[in-house]
């Protein structure tokens, strides 16, 4: 699952205690763990290793540039979702040929830049497929590439009207959904625009939401595409590419999510056909690689008891982690130092351990909103004890606020006995750095 483990009550990632980390870094900080990314990322590649993806680390999970260079040193192209994270992209030295780009407003810039991507800065290489949501982008897509002289690669979302069983804010593969175009207007979409000269329509792409915790939606979702694919063959156009997306699950309880492996014996049978006749498939991973492999340190402030409810009041919060304030999210919250009976042989939402309280972990932000778990049992706690977040490698970093003026935590990336700095904390010179000094936009000084 991961390289978090507890070594004599202690709470370490690989082969460092998070203490030490804390004492160092300070909290709160995100701590990620090296081999747990690489371990999650390889079994990937075995899984689904007979039908050779592009396996496209989703950017948005996790953005940090030490992690892309290391998932880019591990062979991982990148799907990115707007200019910011192409820039990332290209830091961490992919090419483009390995980027695909998502998202449904980009803008003018945003795709100019794609188009002239160049990981190094000097020859033009542009990204490999660009995501199309609507009509309407990629008539500007395809005006753009007419404008600058040059010829790009497209892939059609195409929304297979599959519920994933989902949080609603995370389903975006049913017809209601602001992603993609259903299937009855994919077909219409490729009579209009599939013979394009400067924006060619070579791909389908799907993506049904996330976490998906069980194989059957993708089944139904990859047999809708693979049939349009056939469709489209034989109204005269060639489909060499299908983008499953992501949203394979994680384990934010011990043993939630299904293995990669399971994942794969459902899916590559389906698509083995097709691959042997010539299409590719691209996958976008984010969460199965990047969630378990962090986790959110934090220290207790204080304690307060009000009415019937406990509260264990903590330097971290919404603005550091919004997932559960935002989506009601489960994490595993635990301290980071236990006596030997509170050392969890899992991660469960009710943990059946003696001597535990019923408490509420929140944060400093003025929101009621403002918490991490909500009537959780946990061992006995005092000002200054460190507590873990767990499985918060995904949408937490990369979601974190300034609310309050609270500055950014630090990011600390672990391999083997090595912690490293990978991006530091913010302080408050930093919050206003951009403020300090203003500057006339429109109009004249003596005005």
């Amino acid at each position: 699952m991961d390289q978090f483990n507890y070594r004599d009550g202690r709470l370490h990632c690989e082969e460092v205690a998070v203490e030490e980390i804390a004492a160092a870094a300070g909290t709160p900080v995100y701590i990620y763990s090296a081999a747990t990314i690489t371990d999650h990322y390889r079994k990937l590649v075995a899984a689904f290793k007979r039908v050779d993806p592009l396996i496209c680390y989703s950017i948005k999970s996790c953005s940090n540039l030490s992690i892309l260079r290391l998932l880019a040193d591990l062979g991982a192209g990148m799907d990115v979702v707007s200019g910011g994270e192409l820039f990332r992209a290209g830091l961490a030295k992919v090419h483009g040929h390995r980027i695909v780009y998502a998202g449904v407003g980009k803008t003018d810039e945003e795709i100019i830049e794609a188009i002239d991507y160049s990981p190094d800065g000097s020859t033009r290489h542009g990204i490999r497929l660009f995501n199309i949501e609507s009509e309407a982008e990629f008539e500007n897509i395809a005006s753009l590439a007419r404008a600058r002289g040059v010829i790009c690669e497209a892939t059609l979302r195409v929304n297979p009207d599959v519920d994933p069983k989902t949080h609603v804010y995370t389903t975006t593969g049913k017809k209601e959904t602001k992603f993609g175009v259903d299937l009855e207007r994919a077909r219409a979409f490729f009579r209009k625009y599939g013979r394009n000269e400067h924006c060619r329509l070579t791909a389908i792409h799907l993506h049904i939401g996330s976490p998906v915790y069980t194989v059957e939606p993708y089944i139904e979702a990859v047999k809708r595409a693979l049939a349009l694919i056939d469709e489209i063959a034989a109204e005269g156009f060639k489909v060499t590419a299908l983008n499953l997306g992501g949203g394979f699950g994680a384990d934010y309880t011990s043993s939630q999510s299904p293995l990669a492996a399971d994942y794969a014996s459902a899916i590559v049978p389906l698509l083995q056909g097709h691959v042997d006749r010539g299409l590719k498939i691209i996958l976008e991973p984010g969460r199965s690689i990047i969630a378990n492999a962090g986790i959110l340190l934090t220290r207790v402030q204080y304690l307060k008891k009000s009415g019937q409810r406990h509260f264990v009041i903590i330097d971290g919060g919404m603005h550091t982690l919004i997932r559960p304030a935002l989506y009601g999210s489960f994490h595993f919250i635990w301290p980071a130092r236990v006596a030997r009976m509170h050392v969890p042989a899992k991660r469960e939402q009710e943990m059946d351990l003696p001597g535990l309280d019923l408490c509420d972990v929140v944060g400093p932000i003025c929101e009621s909103s403002d918490f991490l778990a909500k009537d959780r049992r946990l061992p006995p706690l005092v000002r200054g004890d460190l507590l873990a977040v767990f499985s918060a490698g995904a949408y937490g970093m990369v979601m974190a606020s300034h609310y309050n003026s609270h500055p950014l935590p630090a990011e600390v990336l672990v391999s083997g006995s090595r912690a490293t700095t990978v991006r530091s904390r913010e302080t408050y010179d930093d919050l206003v750095g951009r403020e300090r000094e203003a500057t006339l936009l429109l109009g004249r000084e003596e005005d």
